[in-house]
């Protein structure tokens, strides 16, 4: 705990570790927390060092991890999280870690694939089954008119007629060929447009909206699509026509012409859907199984994986010496630590069954030691505050042991209003109180990870806002007369009525007895004041000069800790 008051005594170590042993060592070295490494590599290139297929092999499983994740997130699934902290593998069981993720990713994208093909086919035959239905729907309807060809032309503006039907279908003189096909909502007018321009007007075309939105089977949004029916005449036209759709990214459909065809090619496109139905149901199934199955294991397998690469990168930090058989590090201790870093040092050999024992010397250095405050859950909001602005110099006296109390103070000067500060304390305390189950939830969040991180301080800052909001007597803007108000207004010469309504305001001088009744109000401000014309210009002024006198207490007390760290 003396560590608050001054940063840690911290002594430089050099650390002897054999080759079969170094991996165990540095990884309980990494599970106590409390040595610093020095690079003793500064001028080799990452690529150039000696771990550095290992750390690659790392990096690859931790992309196939969340890649594994995000996949997870998508199919909406939950992440087990149990709080297990496990240990770092050995580096002979990175192969079997490859394996797995290696056999789950290629399973995972081999299934997503079969599902988009399949997703594809379904959308194809869904487009297909509304083309049918919108085509033999609008040829049962030009099958009702009695329109002619030479009404047409002698009324321009008019409908497509009976001799617009196919060949089969229809009984004018006039047969024109058609084409069918789908696009995307937005895209029919530019798509109108486009045909009038090019044919010149020479080209019919009709459109029915696809009511209910399809999946797009690569992005997964819903799309809202448009069937249109193009009607033309001559092979010349008929290039166009479908040059102009390919350009505009249309898809089109083969439609049978006669109307037994049209519904025979239906059936079968329903026969086909179910079974696509059927298939996608039972890959999507096989998705899902995968998926929790690994959902079971993801965040162990996250810690494993970040542990070992952590690992290798601190090795790659270390020298080997002539010999290759010994690893050399440097490193920064705190000097309390060290016989917890000897244990650590001794399990690792022992894990590794290494006969050859670390070594671990002090060494005697110039160099200026890291600053190393040791937290608890209480102050390391304020630490992190306080090394937000500066750290400290190795051994200067520690300012956020007294900032736990100065800064909730100084903020409550500020804001002093007891009632919005029982809504902070209702929430800093329900924090505080479920910090476990918040902790165990893994809520994320940036502005959660805020406001959880600083619960004591928002803590604190409730309680002395509270104090002040009370002094100040402002409870949402109001005040409490609990006491009663030492002010009354009695039968003197300034208080009578013809004075008050000339005047409009009246003021209270202590001079009249009947008027102050010789004791101020027993704690802050008294409630009179909240009707007080002058109201806000005096308690800002108020305010003000207990700033400024909170201030220079502050500023002096800072420079006397100033002058101790100087000494």
């Amino acid at each position: 705990m003396g560590s608050i008051f001054r940063s840690e005594e911290m002594a430089l170590c050099q650390l002897f570790l054999s080759s079969e042993a170094a991996y165990n060592c540095v990884s309980e070295i990494g599970e106590v927390g409390l040595v610093q490494f020095r690079d003793l590599n500064p001028d080799v290139n990452a690529f150039q060092r000696k771990f550095v297929h290992e750390v690659r092999r790392c990096d690859e499983m931790d992309r196939k991890l969340r890649y594994l994740e995000k996949e997870i997130l998508k199919d909406k699934l939950q992440i087990i999280d149990t709080g297990e902290n496990p240990a770092a593998p050995q580096p002979r069981e990175m192969i079997d870690l490859e394996a797995t993720f290696e056999k789950l990713e290629n399973e995972l994208r081999e299934v997503n694939a079969n599902a988009e093909t399949l997703k594809k086919n379904s959308l194809e035959l869904t487009e297909l089954k509304h083309v049918l239905a919108t085509t033999q729907l609008f040829f049962q309807e030009e099958a009702q008119t009695s329109l002619t060809i030479e009404q047409r032309d002698s009324e321009p503006n008019s409908s497509i007629t009976q001799n617009l039907l196919p060949a089969e279908e229809g009984k004018g003189p006039v047969q024109l060929g058609f084409v069918c096909g789908v696009t995307n909502r937005e895209r029919m007018p530019m798509f109108e447009r486009m045909l009038w321009r090019v044919c010149r007007g020479n080209v019919f075309v009709r459109q029915s909206e696809v009511q209910q939105p399809l999946e797009d089977p690569v992005t997964g949004e819903e799309v809202f699509k448009t069937v249109f029916i193009i009607f033309f005449q001559g092979e010349q036209l008929k290039t166009k026509v479908k040059k102009i759709c390919e350009g505009c990214r249309t898809t089109m459909y083969p439609c049978p012409e006669s109307a037994q065809e049209r519904k025979e090619m239906g059936q079968g496109v329903e026969g086909r859907l179910a079974d696509l139905r059927t298939v996608l149901n039972q890959t999507t199934d096989h998705r899902h199984r995968v998926l929790a199955a690994a959902a079971k294991h993801l965040r162990t397998w996250f810690i494993k994986v970040k542990k070992m690469k952590a690992i290798y990168h601190t090795l790659n930090m270390l020298n080997l010496d002539v010999t290759n058989k010994c690893l050399i590090a440097e490193c920064w201790i705190p000097t309390v630590d060290m016989g917890s870093i000897r244990a650590a040092l001794r399990k690792g050999t022992e894990r590794a069954g290494s006969s050859v024992q670390p070594i671990i010397n002090q060494m005697l250095t110039n160099q200026m030691p890291p600053t190393f405050h040791r937290t608890n859950k209480f102050t390391a909001g304020f630490q992190n505050l306080i090394d937000s602005y500066g750290i400290a110099t190795y051994r200067e006296v520690n300012p956020a042991l007294y900032t736990t109390t100065t800064f909730p103070f100084l903020f409550a000067v500020m804001f002093g209003d007891a009632g919005h500060a029982t809504i902070m304390l209702l929430f800093s305390a329900w924090m505080v109180l479920r910090e476990r189950q918040l902790i165990a939830a893994k809520m994320s969040g940036e502005i959660w990870n805020i406001f959880f991180g600083g619960r004591y301080i928002l803590l604190l800052m409730s309680l002395f806002s509270f104090y002040t909001g009370v002094i100040y007597n402002d409870i949402f803007s109001k005040s409490f007369n609990i006491f009663g108000s030492s002010w009354h207004i009695g039968d003197n010469a300034n208080a009578t009525e013809h004075n008050l309504q000339a005047w409009g305001e009246l003021t209270l001088n202590p001079y009249y007895r009947d008027l102050y009744s010789g004791e101020p109000y027993p704690f802050g401000f008294d409630p009179i004041w909240q009707i007080a014309v002058n109201k806000i210009a005096f308690q800002n002024s108020y305010k003000m000069k207990i700033s400024i006198i909170i201030g220079v207490f502050h500023m002096i007390f800072g420079i006397m800790v100033s002058l101790i760290n100087h000494l």
